[in-house]
């Protein structure tokens, strides 16, 4: 049986996608590779996707016939080296691309609401509109879309993927993004910590909590390949959020929690730039996109799993095991 790969696994959308790709198929089958070394239980690989050779010697030795390619510079960090930017989006989609089309490997490629821009619709952004990003990040993923669709029609590679909006872990610290204040908001606060948000209260724009991202995209992945229609760029959200009302949901449960702002001008521009909300009816029409979470229930169990990470952090000694370590050791 194929397996797996998962490559920049050590990354917010990774840190999650491994373990529910483990569970679902189970440990052995789902190769996680990134820079650096292992961060998890089960088969692990130091990759460096912009090395076509090694790619293949990885996929090649683990019989690889599904690549989840989540190696990428982020939309904020991007802006302050363009090209880096550029040559690792750019180049490590290319390899994935060409390793899959020459072992028939299938491949699922994070897209994002950064391929639009101030000429698209921000409002219920339609699954297909005009798309002119400001920002490097953007511009790769727009590309790595007509990238994906080349390779599809041309080659035949089965690829498939997702634009997805903010994303929201408790897993993994922030990476960099636009959208990165609701996780720095939500851990400040479980921290008993105020925050001072980057983005201007009023500035709306799409989240989605993880365990709702990774779902759709195992749930996009066992799709039925007849049903999809738009096969490398599906529009999926859970929720339309401002920073003044993620605070709000935030003092229903900590009352005390304080917020002020600092604007970012160059987050903030980024932030202007893209969609408020996203038509999603393509993603549930096709293949029954569905979140779990919306703003209320997203907030309540976030703070939930960082108060009980804070707990356990308190249990463990400075260098130690914690009294539950030493019990069951």
């Amino acid at each position: 049986m194929r397996r797996l790969l998962v490559t920049g696994a050590r990354g917010q959308i990774g840190s999650e996608l491994v373990p529910a790709l483990r569970s679902r198929y189970g440990v052995e089958r789902v190769i996680a590779s990134d820079l650096g070394a292992a961060v998890s239980e089960g088969p692990w690989e130091h990759l460096d996707c912009t090395d076509l050779e090694a790619l293949r010697s990885v996929m090649l030795r683990h019989e690889v016939g599904e690549i989840y390619h989540l190696a990428a510079v982020l939309s904020a960090v991007a802006e302050s080296d363009p090209g880096k930017a550029w040559r690792l989006n750019m180049a490590s989609l290319e390899n994935v691309l060409t390793a899959a089309r020459e072992l028939a490997s299938r491949v699922f490629f994070p897209s994002s609401i950064a391929v639009f821009g101030p000429s698209t619709p921000r409002i219920n952004t339609p699954q297909l509109a005009i798309q002119r990003p400001v920002t490097i990040y953007g511009v790769t993923k727009v590309a790595g879309e007509l990238l994906c669709d080349y390779y599809a029609t041309r080659f035949g590679v089965d690829v498939r993927g997702l634009r997805l909006p903010g994303l929201i872990s408790y897993v993994a610290p922030p990476g960099g993004g636009t959208t990165d204040y609701a996780v720095e908001m939500l851990r400040a606060a479980a921290r008993g910590e105020g925050y001072s948000c980057f983005l201007a209260p009023e500035t709306r724009l799409d989240m989605m909590y993880m365990p709702d991202a990774v779902a759709a995209i195992i749930q996009l992945m066992e799709a039925s390949a007849a049903r999809l229609k738009h096969r490398t760029a599906y529009n999926v959200a859970a929720m339309s959020v401002t920073p003044a009302e993620l605070a709000a949901e935030i003092r229903e449960r900590l009352p005390q929690f304080i917020l002020d702002y600092c604007v970012d001008p160059l987050r903030q521009s980024i932030a202007d730039s893209w969609p408020q909300s996203l038509d999603v009816s393509a993603a549930r029409d096709d293949w029954g996109f569905a979140p779990r979470f919306g703003l209320s229930a997203m907030t309540q169990d976030m703070l939930c799993h960082l108060a009980a990470q804070a707990q356990s952090a308190k249990a463990r000694p400075p260098g130690g095991t914690s009294d539950a370590e030493r019990k069951t050791g």
